[in-house]
């Protein structure tokens, strides 16, 4: 432990440092331990959610919105290497932080502010596998809502086989969904010059509602308030030396390790919508916001059959992927703010429960169209909690007291909470065009 941070038991006990890393040798052996929580935190960066903002915005605005996914991605980057310091530094995941700095009304507020992320970002995991079901095998809806309950054994199982299993199955899902969006980018023959023009930021962006409210819902599905959390517990997975030397060189492979794996977040998703932008755009359909049109339609557009099945393919796993961090997230949230310890099955069956309901009464209520509409609303939730993340983050890595050695500098410090303020602000205009 650095600083004044208390002790807490471990966070995910039964998996608390449990990867060796080398104490000597080559930096890239050291680097190949490391090389997993990265991934688990990508995950999140491209579920389901991500799916129908990119697609809705890739079809309404062409590549306008890329400079937004590439600037939520590089924000995510800089969030998530301060959560792995903090997890690195003092030995506590953020829910453990929170709880040890704060009363317990704010401990109590912050934890239903991020149990609202979860739910949200679980309601999108089921309806994103849902929706993949449906298209891939014709399975109704709502059977599919309801058959995502039983994939708690699917997690339960990998978890129990250890943390480095868990992380190969997650890093083998990812290269499904890159593969698959490869061969799709292949075959959608975007303007490459159209796409670096997208990359540069537009007045039309924050200016325009309907624009605003999709650019935040990309923020929101980008940078994941409940990853946060995530990444500082599973962080601590890795037996690094617990000395001022282990731990700056611990927080220096973390850091590579999460943003290479963010950046093939980043590609991930500027593909999707690149993929909207240059199949649906192009053609003046600059209403697709469905999932399952977008899957029907990129056949004939593109002129190959393959095409919509490796999208459902990849959105398949996509949603696979996701409800096994928001499991993990779920349990360390849980047992940080609220010391709480609860059977990894159970947590997983409420969570997934509180998901479910909405989900189903939606796909009776309006159907595939509004699943679709829930999911990008439950990524603008989740960017409307983002704050109440950051912004603890932001002040417990800036503290001397409670970091040690491994506190933010001074420019680091200003350039995160300049990110928050950012995060506040967009959120704020947000509200402003939806209540007046």
């Amino acid at each position: 432990m650095v600083g004044s941070a208390p002790v807490r038991p471990p966070s995910l006990g039964l998996s608390h440092r449990s990867v060796p890393v080398p104490n000597g040798g080559a930096f890239w052996r050291k680097l190949i331990a490391f090389a997993g929580p990265g991934y688990l935190v990508a995950v999140g960066y491209m579920d389901p959610g991500n799916w129908a903002t990119d697609v809705a915005g890739g079809s309404a605005y062409g590549y306008g919105l890329l400079s937004v996914v590439l600037v939520s991605s590089l924000l995510a980057m800089i969030l998530q290497a301060l959560a792995a310091k903090l997890g690195i530094a003092t030995g506590l995941d953020l829910a453990q932080a929170c709880r040890a700095t704060y009363s317990p009304r704010v401990n109590f507020a912050l934890w239903v502010m991020c149990e609202v992320a979860i739910v949200a970002c679980d309601l999108a995991e089921v309806l994103g596998t849902a929706i993949a079901l449906n298209l891939l095998f014709d399975l109704p809806l709502t059977a599919g809502v309801l058959l995502t309950a039983f994939d708690v054994f699917l997690i339960l199982t990998l978890q129990n086989r250890g943390f480095r299993k868990l992380e190969a199955f997650v890093i083998v899902l990812l290269l499904v969904i890159g593969g698959c969006f490869a061969t799709e980018l292949a075959l959608s023959h975007p303007v490459w010059g159209a796409v670096a023009q997208g990359i540069v930021p537009t007045a039309s962006i924050v200016t325009d509602p309907k624009m605003l409210y999709l650019a935040i819902g990309i923020i929101g599905a980008t940078v994941m308030p409940h990853n946060l959390y995530l990444h500082s517990s599973i962080v601590q997975t890795r037996r690094f030396e617990r000395t001022p030397e282990g731990r700056r060189e611990a927080t220096k492979l973390a850091t590579i390790d999460s943003s290479i794996a963010l950046f093939f977040a980043l590609l991930i998703n500027a593909a999707i919508l690149i993929l909207a932008a240059s199949t649906f755009h192009v053609a003046g359909r600059t209403d697709i916001a469905d999932l399952a049109d977008a899957y029907h339609l990129l056949n004939p557009m593109l002129g190959a059959s393959v095409a919509s099945v490796l999208f459902a393919a990849a959105l398949l796993a996509a949603g696979q992927n996701s409800t096994i961090t928001g499991t993990l997230a779920g349990q360390i949230v849980v047992e940080g703010f609220l010391d709480l310890k609860l059977p990894s099955w159970l947590r997983r069956c409420v969570t997934r429960g509180l998901a479910i309901v909405p989900a189903v009464v939606v796909v009776i209520l309006a159907g595939g169209t509004g699943a679709t509409r829930l999911l990008i609303a439950s990524q603008v939730v989740l960017s409307l909690q983002l704050p109440f993340a950051v912004v603890p983050l932001v002040k417990m890595t800036s503290d001397r007291a409670f970091m040690g050695g491994l506190v933010n500098s001074p420019i680091l410090t200003a350039l995160a909470w300049t990110i928050a303020a950012i995060l506040i602000g967009l959120n704020l205009t947000l509200l402003l065009y939806l209540f007046a």
